[in-house]
């Protein structure tokens, strides 16, 4: 059986501690934004003034800021998260059998390890699933497909020979969706490699009551 200091969930665990460090950013950047874009009451304390041009820049930004985050999530350079890569490392039944085992020996039964890794099982499947939807061939690649060269053209970089804005865009209600599956796939990853508990929901709820007290009062 694969030893648990195997360099393989080594690498493992450090991807996914650096794609909660990812997230944690996009889901600050992404709840703050949401009152800025969405709350009428807000855009009505803002009126009109210097100060609710930035306030507009700040929300550009943002959002920018968010896209970014996300798309960190999904590259493929050595020394990235690379989620796609995760999800084939977790498809291999020793990596889930050496987890479940440290898991059990961890809660102080070494016995239960069979059933931890069934549990382990579903929950890696789920991963996977949810990580496969937006690779090339995936129902719901075209999303993460128009983020990426929205990302590559017009955020990280400038691509100076694109002369009009025509093709394909990623609606919000799209961004939103996508957001809601990424934050899912990090919630399973830390509580599948470091049982933890992670809510991505209670964390959002933070940034958005401090989102609801800008503009005057």
């Amino acid at each position: 059986m694969m030893n648990i200091n195997d360099p393989k969930l080594a690498s493992l665990r450090q991807s996914v501690k650096a794609a909660r460090e990812e997230f944690d950013l996009a889901i600050a950047f992404h709840e703050t934004w949401k009152p800025t874009a969405y709350d009428e009451g807000l855009h009505q304390r803002m009126g009109t003034s210097y100060a609710t041009n930035a306030f507009n820049v700040v929300r550009t930004a943002l959002r920018r800021e968010m896209v970014l985050a996300l798309m960190r999530l999904w590259d493929k350079r050595s020394d990235t998260v690379r989620l796609e890569r995760i999800a084939k490392t977790l498809d291999d039944d020793d990596i889930v059998d050496a987890l479940a085992a440290d898991r059990a020996t961890q809660i102080g039964f070494p016995e239960m390890r069979d059933e931890m890794k069934q549990d382990m099982r579903q929950r890696v499947d789920k991963v996977i699933t949810l990580i496969n939807k937006y690779c090339r061939d995936g129902s719901d690649y075209s999303v993460r497909d128009s983020l990426q060269r929205t990302r590559h053209e017009r955020l990280a970089h400038r691509n100076t020979k694109i002369a009009s804005t025509t093709g394909a865009t990623t609606t919000d209600e799209e961004i939103e969706y996508f957001y809601c599956d990424v934050s899912e796939i990090v919630r399973l990853l830390l509580s599948v490699v470091e049982g933890h508990a992670y809510d991505p929901v209670e964390t959002g709820g933070v940034f958005r009551q401090y989102a609801g007290t800008f503009g005057p009062v």
